[in-house]
């Protein structure tokens, strides 16, 4: 079942299962909100059983570019273009999030983005490789985030 993420009243639907739930859902508004703004683009999610084109697409990419395999269980995916972008997103248990964004133009920008929600230690599979920035949010309280630039086609 698709959920458009309301950033105005924040919730935890699909994500109840994650023990940092109520920080993950301030994450996803977060997200929510700069699609409206920026876009004018409702940000919908959906779990990822039913997503698993996506959330396979940004594994295989994390796989591909960096040999990285997130150990937490998915819980909702999305993607969807805008502005001449693919953008590919995946929230999991743990309260990480992973975003592809993939400028459709051969000479655009590519790059992974990673989030963390308040309360999450940096998960161990990207502590030695990324060092992450912190960033204030009135949706999500302190986000730490990193990235990584994606060199080859997906």
């Amino acid at each position: 079942m698709t959920y458009v993420v309301d950033f105005q009243t924040v919730s935890t639907v699909g994500l109840e299962s994650s023990p940092v739930a109520d920080a993950l859902a301030g994450l996803r508004a977060n997200e929510a909100r700069y699609f409206k703004n920026k876009y004018d683009h409702e940000f919908t999610v959906e779990p990822a059983a039913d997503a698993r084109d996506t959330v396979d697409w940004v594994h295989e990419i994390l796989r591909d570019e960096r040999d990285i395999v997130i150990d937490s269980p998915p819980l909702e995916a999305t993607a969807f273009e805008v502005g001449g972008v693919r953008w590919a997103y995946v929230f999991y248990a743990s309260g990480l999030s992973v975003n592809v964004l993939y400028t459709l133009e051969d000479s655009g920008k590519r790059a992974v983005g990673f989030k963390l929600s308040d309360g999450m230690e940096v998960p161990e599979e990207l502590a030695t490789r990324f060092k992450f920035a912190r960033q204030r949010s009135k949706l999500a309280g302190t986000i730490r985030g990193s990235y990584f630039t994606i060199k080859k086609e997906h």
